[in-house]
């Protein structure tokens, strides 16, 4: 890969990932979390096994590889996704949901030494401690959390604590046992297990009824499009190419960039201590990422 086009991939990835929860907030309106997911991994499944077999892409041949592939792709695609979308749905700002996700690279970071072996540098530590910090700022004066109730808040909360948890751990098992394979058919293999699990609890707490308005349906392909086939695929790559350290500190950069296209798109103010939090996440990422 051509190195100027390799360098490129970690901004294109932050940007397109930051679109998934404008997407959330497009379409949740007209459809319940779970129901929304399942048929986004439908239209997903469909177009990657309509490339495959177009390009002929090989299949796993060993039914460890394909376990190993499955359960990644349910951790970081069924419960990641489902637990941040039924966190917004519950009515957790998407800023505080970013938040929490956004614990993930300190998390990944212990993970990495104790799992991979990975070494993590004292200045990957400040680093990552300064992403976070970065996010907060970014987030933190968009909360509105102070009337909620005790119970309210942890209805609204465990299904991103359950996201994270889910990306933390699949980040780390992808790195681990199934680093390398074709993304057109592991693609398939990655969005089965969890549409099958999506789709099945959905249908035991869910209406399954979708209001096949517009918003949604731009949401969908957006979703579907962008983020399933184009921000997956490159999330794929760069766990492949760089150390889970380096990978997960880019999650840092999805509030600070969500903000900005939420600025753009709805008109959402940004304070001068968000701009700072901004500037403080990118520093944490740069030193992270050394």
């Amino acid at each position: 890969m051509h190195a100027r086009l390799q360098a490129l991939l970690p901004l294109l990835f932050v940007l397109l990932w930051s679109t998934g929860f404008i997407g959330a907030k497009l379409g949740l309106p007209f459809a319940e979390p779970l129901s929304f997911l399942s048929i986004r991994y439908v239209l997903v499944i469909a177009i990657m096994l309509l490339v495959a077999l177009a390009s002929r892409a090989p299949w796993p041949t060993e039914r460890a590889t394909v376990g190993h592939i499955a359960v990644s792709g349910l951790l970081l695609h069924g419960l990641y996704l489902g637990g941040v979308f039924v966190s917004i749905k519950h009515g957790l700002p998407a800023g505080i949901a970013a938040l929490v996700v956004g614990l993930q690279p300190l998390l990944t970071a212990v993970g990495a030494g104790a799992l991979l072996g990975e070494r993590v540098t004292r200045r990957q530590w400040t680093g990552l401690a300064l992403g976070f910090v970065g996010v907060a700022l970014v987030v933190g004066g968009r909360a509105r959390l102070d009337t909620v109730s005790a119970d309210t808040l942890w209805h609204m909360l465990w299904p991103a604590l359950v996201a994270l948890l889910a990306i933390t751990v699949g980040t780390l098992y992808q790195k681990r046992f199934c680093p390398r394979f074709d993304l057109r058919t592991g693609s398939v293999i990655q969005f089965v297990p969890a549409l099958l699990i999506t789709a099945l609890v959905a249908a035991g707490t869910e209406s399954l009824q979708v209001e096949w308005h517009g918003r949604f349906i731009f949401a969908l392909l957006w979703l579907v499009l962008v983020l399933s086939v184009g921000a997956i695929s490159l999330l794929n790559l760069l766990i492949r190419q760089g150390s889970a350290t380096h990978v997960a500190s880019l999650f840092y950069l999805t509030p600070p960039v969500t903000a900005l296209i939420a600025w753009a798109l709805f008109d959402e103010t940004l304070s001068a201590l968000a701009v700072a939090g901004m500037g403080i996440a990118v520093t944490g990422v740069w030193l992270a990422r050394r």
